[in-house]
């Protein structure tokens, strides 16, 4: 620039003593263009000039990034470090996470038109070398990236016998403005992370972004000016542990953040951890064919980000020494964590005790610990299992499960239920049940998981839950606990899937309990008489005792009376039920070695099987296909596509109604 270009450039003619400080800062927003940045950055060399205006440019440099990184990291590093701190983490709480409708209006940047921000490509700024064009992320993720950056070089700069009082500062409002966020996580994540390392001293390298970010802008260069508020006296060993402290808290809220926005698409919930360690501990189960959660991690770009930067944070927490017993502990303390008040900012803590972990962060945390060491080889194995099903994985389910009210069990985020699951299968595979308190704490535990069974939309969760839920039941040693349970379901559940699970679940017992097992080696095991006391389910006692919820009288429950589109409604609600229980009957009916152990003949006829509930199947389907035909009240309803899968349902019905009679008729006198 010519000497007579600088003397007409206003924010050089009207540098200081030319004017006060306060009419400059007024000259400088009032001629505050992209093209005015490299003669900003100039004078901002002057280290008197930004230690006296420098922290009150960061709101006016703000909308001008990426172009103005550089003179922000002048201030950072000239500019009087308390102050600046200040602006910054004021300037994260008003941080706003929307994407724009619209271009800027020319009021809406200093400097009006000449300002407005088009789409902006790194190499086409004025004040950096070109580079291969990529479209940068929105201009928000750029502030918080850029505001992390400066926090991190204006903490190193502050002397001062309490760091912890300018950090609690700076960290509550960084996660002020990460929690509002809802796009870009994946980049906001990163330089969440990226601050913690910086403001730790920590040395592990960064994961590369997957796209173009605030992490490619320029890095900070020039050394910094001291702190002219310096204090001799340094930090104390409480004041540093203070310090550590609240960066461990920090990182375990960024990650229950982080996992929690994560997308369930695909039934992918959250890391898949119950899913991974399921093929792992099943493989039979695994169908063929289909590629496997472990695969689909292995391959797929955004799957293979999560576990990635999941992973930079559990590498983290281990550097900044938070133990997994301290996890532990917060994850199992049954109180209820305080939730902070939105715009408010907590007073700096006293010690390192008052300062919590997120109890949900921590869990996350504990188990991608605990889940590691199971899915890789190289995992190190140092970590003892500390859950097991009774008390811990109980605890656990009662702390994060169900906590808005029963009618809420099954819809939590589906990230926190596959974490929840991971848990319980981890101490299914290591044989490590325990003992429950009593049959009461079995049965809640037991309702809780079956109600996630029932409730989550993701198939692969109702399934882990559905096996927990299945092999826990049969752990416990008394045949009659487990009878209760399955007649309760049977008779107080609301959800039909889940009785139909009871089912299921009571045909497991009785076939174990009656189907001959080889004798031992070692002769008999009853005790001196040689006999065992049988099971209940191989006695009477256990079907006799379910029949009246297992086979319901129907007779008055689809009577004319009832419109015919509301008796259909029901139907299709209970149909996996009816099918359940109509498929179990007639394994009853054909399985000859329980005709006389469970005394079919009796349960069929003291619960009048045939009249209060095979004949009213049968004529509500005779109705069903009136309604289906044409011009019928359930045809219209239903519409051309629907009335083809009404019949295929009562068709299904109909084939298993024709077996059982079949069945009921082969049995003999009924």
């Amino acid at each position: 620039m010519s000497e007579e270009e600088s003397r007409q450039n206003p924010l050089l003619a009207a540098l200081p003593p030319a004017t006060d400080y306060l009419t400059y800062l007024t000259i400088i927003e009032y001629n505050l263009t992209e093209e005015n940045l490299p003669v900003l950055h100039q004078v901002l060399q002057d280290t008197e000039l930004t230690a006296n205006i420098g922290w009150d440019l960061v709101h006016l440099l703000l909308p001008l990034l990426p172009a103005s990184e550089e003179c922000l990291q002048d201030i950072a590093l000239r500019g009087n470090p308390r102050e600046v701190i200040l602006k910054a983490t004021e300037a994260l709480r008003l941080l706003e996470f929307e994407e724009p409708e619209q271009d800027y209006d020319d009021e809406d940047i200093p400097g009006g038109s000449s300002n407005k921000t088009a789409p902006v490509e790194i190499g086409e700024s004025s004040t950096s070398p070109a580079l291969p064009p990529t479209v940068l992320p929105p201009l928000y993720v750029l502030k918080f990236e850029v505001l992390l950056s400066l926090l991190s070089t204006l903490h190193h700069r502050v002397k001062t016998k309490y760091p912890s009082r300018f950090l609690s500062t700076s960290l509550q409002a960084a996660l002020a403005a990460y929690g509002k966020s809802k796009l870009h996580l994946d980049e906001l994540t990163l330089s969440a992370i990226k601050f913690v390392k910086n403001l730790s001293g920590t040395k592990r390298p960064l994961l590369p972004p997957r796209i173009a970010s605030g992490n490619l802008l320029k890095a900070s260069t020039g050394l910094s000016e001291p702190d002219p508020e310096a204090q001799d006296e340094p930090p104390t060993t409480d004041e540093n542990t203070l310090s550590d402290r609240l960066l461990q808290s920090f990182l375990t809220h960024i990650l229950e953040d982080y996992i929690l926005s994560l997308s369930s698409a695909d039934d992918v919930p959250g890391l898949a951890w119950s899913s991974r360690l399921m093929e792992k501990f099943q493989p039979q189960r695994v169908v063929p064919g289909k590629a496997t959660s472990a695969e689909r991690f292995a391959e797929e770009e955004d799957l293979k980000s999560r576990s990635a930067i999941v992973g930079q944070i559990v590498a983290l927490a281990q550097d900044l020494k938070l133990s997994s017993l301290d996890l532990f502990h917060t994850t199992m303390d049954p109180g209820i964590e305080e939730p902070g008040v939105p715009g408010k900012e907590d007073e700096p803590p006293a010690s390192a005790e008052d300062i919590p972990l997120s109890k949900t962060g921590a869990l996350f945390l504990f188990a991608a610990r605990t889940v590691k060491q199971e899915l890789f080889v190289t995992a190190s194995s140092d970590q003892e299992n500390l859950v097991s099903i009774f008390p811990e994985h109980e605890t656990i389910v009662n702390n994060f499960v169900g906590t808005l009210g029963p009618q809420t069990i099954g819809l939590e985020p589906e990230a926190l239920l596959d974490t929840i699951l991971s848990f319980g299968l981890i101490a299914l595979e290591k044989n490590q049940i325990g003992e429950p308190v009593d049959d009461e704490h079995f049965t809640k535990y037991l309702q809780t998981l079956s109600l996630i069974s029932a409730n989550t939309p993701s198939p692969n969760l109702r399934y882990q839950a559905h096996y927990l839920t299945s092999t826990i039941l049969r752990s416990h040693p008394s045949d009659l606990v487990r009878l209760t349970f399955i007649r309760d379901t049977l008779e107080h559940c609301p959800f039909e899937n889940l009785k139909a699970s009871a089912v299921s679940w009571l045909k497991g017992e009785i076939l174990e309990a009656n189907i001959p097992s080889k004798p031992s080696a070692g002769g008999d095991e009853g005790g001196e008489s040689g006999e065992e006391t049988p099971s209940i389910f191989a006695t009477p006692v256990a079907l006799s005792t379910v029949s009246p919820f297992l086979f319901p009288d129907l007779t008055h429950l689809w009577t004319s009376s009832v419109e015919i589109s509301e008796s259909w409604m029901q139907f299709r609600m209970e149909l996996g039920f009816y099918l359940a229980a109509l498929n179990f009957y007639y394994l009853l009916l054909t399985a000859k070695i329980l005709h006389e152990n469970l005394d079919i003949k009796g349960v069929h006829k003291h619960n009048h099987i045939q009249e209060a509930y095979l004949m009213p199947l049968r004529q509500v389907i005779g109705r069903f296909r009136d309604g289906l035909k044409n011009g019928g009240e359930l045809a219209i309803a239903e519409g051309e596509e629907g009335i083809e899968s009404a019949g295929m349902d009562l068709t299904i019905m109909e084939d298993v109604l024709d077996r059982v009679e079949r069945g009921v008729q082969a049995f003999g006198d009924l």
